[in-house]
């Protein structure tokens, strides 16, 4: 059974469409979620995380339907969600802001303690756990953004360009985290940056204009090169390639 499926999902505000009729089934692993800047990548994370209800559509989040507010508080517990900019009370510690978020996702509370030391320290921010936020760098904020999305073990684990502010130990580092968190989770991280999956998902999705161009491994959308696609590596003009298809289509199987 997925822990994630989505069909002829619809989503849009103020009666334009964003997302049009994706389909997508995903169990445990990485995902990753290529697509420039306005493909509606995070109006469908937003979705995919019940932040938003779809204008059409259906999402399956653990084999059960997300219609009912019991249904989508059952299912909150169990996704842990990075936005892509995140409000947070900029006077509270590492600490206090990962424990509010676990708090706020109703993790039991005599595991919130364990929970968020755990997440503190897998995004290397143990260090820092009494420092208020309003004086960490923007790296060291996304990383206790990811901190706050991990505590606990979700099940479902949903990132927005996480890597944003991140210098390059730490994306190595990051990429690392994503790897160990898919072996019991489904991790769907979004970003318009290659390098940033190319290492860490085992499936790729292609958005463009709110539709998925393409769905399948590395190796395919390598494969699904053309000739004349721009881009330095092999899987950069897969994505360059999917990019500029001519209209929705899905290419492998996630």
């Amino acid at each position: 059974m997925p822990l994630l499926e989505m069909h002829a999902l619809h989503q849009g505000y103020r009666g334009k469409p964003v997302i049009r009729g994706v389909g997508l089934e995903l169990d445990a692993g990485a995902f990753g979620l290529l697509g420039p800047n306005g493909a509606g990548k995070s109006t469908l994370l937003r979705s995919l995380a019940t932040m938003s209800r779809p204008t059409s559509g259906s999402i399956r989040l653990f084999g059960h339907e997300v219609t009912t507010a019991k249904q989508l508080r059952a299912a909150r517990r169990q996704i842990g969600f990075l936005p892509q900019s995140f409000v947070y009370p900029a006077d509270f510690t590492v600490t206090d802001f990962v424990r509010h978020c676990a708090w706020l996702r109703e993790i039991p509370r005599d595991r919130i303690p364990e929970a968020a030391a755990e997440a503190i320290e897998r995004v290397e921010l143990g260090d820092s756990s009494r420092t208020p936020l309003r004086k960490l760098s923007g790296g060291m904020l996304r990383r206790a953004g990811i901190a706050q999305a991990i505590a606990g073990r979700p099940r479902l684990v949903i990132l927005d360009e996480p890597t944003t502010g991140l210098d390059p130990h730490q994306r190595v580092r990051f990429r690392e985290l994503v790897r160990d968190l898919a072996q019991d989770s489904c991790v769907l991280l979004s970003t318009h940056l290659v390098e940033d999956v190319a290492h860490t998902c085992s499936t790729i999705g292609v958005l463009q204009e709110g539709t998925l161009r393409f769905v399948g491994t590395p190796a395919e959308l390598e494969e699904s090169a053309t000739a004349d696609a721009p881009g330095d590596t092999p899987l950069e003009r897969g994505y360059a390639s999917a990019l500029s298809a001519p209209g929705p289509q899905a290419v492998g199987a996630p």
